[in-house]
């Protein structure tokens, strides 16, 4: 559960202490916008700017694991081969029925409308890509740090980011979903969307629902 100077921050930028509060993150990386879009915010980082070490992990997975990995793979060929027994129809196609669908939207995909504006600016205050939503008796409010690190339960150096009343903004869950995978989407007046996820402590998150259907 977020530590007792997150909850006072929230307080002294609110004015008064949030209903509900959770950090979440966007379920997967940004859709790139028309190039006309683009062009008409300026440059905008669409990526989480990453820690260096996760850099240096990346380069010793691919320069030690994939080459283990594709050997591995190499001589698991040779072997079936000598066999005789391999199966090329287990095979599964992805063109058959009961393939796996692709992940789902998490945006409706109008740029022009405020969902779309959201995503733009979504990391031009944070090199982190989680956020804090605030819920208050006026509405939500969103919230992010400014450290590339974050420790969302400890963190208390964020600033709000935006505001929308009760009647420019709601959010919607649906019931009963696993604690580890719960989603939520923040529904705006003029119909556009955005489904946020990841969320940060059970806690909070436990809250944040309960609090959303009182």
């Amino acid at each position: 559960m977020a530590k007792r100077k997150v909850h006072r921050r929230a307080r002294s930028l609110l004015g008064s202490d949030p209903v509900a509060l959770v950090w979440c993150e966007l379920p997967g990386p940004i859709p790139k916008p028309p190039a006309a879009v683009r062009h008409e915010v300026g440059k905008v980082r669409l990526k989480a700017r990453h820690h260096w070490l996760m850099y240096v992990l990346g380069a010793v997975f691919f320069v030690v694991v994939v080459p283990v990995l594709l050997l591995m793979t190499l001589l698991d060929s040779l072997e079936q081969r000598l066999d005789g027994k391999r199966d090329r129809d287990t095979e599964p196609s992805t063109t058959e029925e009961g393939a796996r669908p692709p992940n789902p939207p998490f945006f409706d995909g109008d740029w022009a409308r405020t969902a779309g504006q959201l995503l733009l600016l979504w990391y031009k205050r944070s090199p982190s890509p989680k956020r804090l939503v605030l819920l208050t008796r006026e509405g939500v409010h969103l919230a992010a740090s400014p450290g590339r690190r974050l420790a969302p339960t400890r963190a208390a150096d964020f600033t709000l980011l935006t505001h929308f009343p009760a009647s420019e903004a709601r959010i919607e869950a649906e019931p009963n979903q696993p604690r580890g995978f719960a989603r939520f989407r923040l529904r705006f007046a003029d119909g556009s969307w955005l489904e946020l996820g990841r969320l940060a402590d059970p806690e909070d998150a436990d809250r944040f629902f309960a609090t959303m259907r009182a």
